[in-house]
């Protein structure tokens, strides 16, 4: 997506690395930059308020569930090899909570 203006930082940057700026995952020069151009970027502008209100949301309506430790375990293992350029395996992250449904664990 692209509003067709020219930017510093362009909307694609921008929108690839959204729940980085969200999450403030990322470094405070980059968060001036990504705040720069919202304040110039209508669509990006209302994409950061959409991805904002819904992880809003899933915070007040799922932020109250514990994580099984094993799912925690697999999930930031697969974070990590993202992150360091490694292959992904095939395989899903299931769950091992006996409490859920079937249909949860697949």
């Amino acid at each position: 997506m692209s509003c067709g203006e020219p930017h510093e930082t362009e909307c694609s940057e921008v929108l690839d690395h959204l729940y980085e700026f969200l999450d403030r995952e990322m470094p405070d020069s980059d968060c001036t930059k990504f705040e720069t151009h919202f304040g110039e970027c209508n669509p990006c502008l209302e994409k950061y308020g959409l991805e904002q209100a819904v992880k809003k949301l899933v915070k007040r309506c799922c932020g109250q569930d514990d994580v099984p430790a094993d799912l925690r375990s697999k999930v930031m293992g697969r974070i990590d090899l993202i992150r360091s350029g490694q292959a992904v395996p095939e395989q899903d992250v299931t769950v091992s909570d006996p409490e859920l449904p079937a249909a949860a664990k697949e």
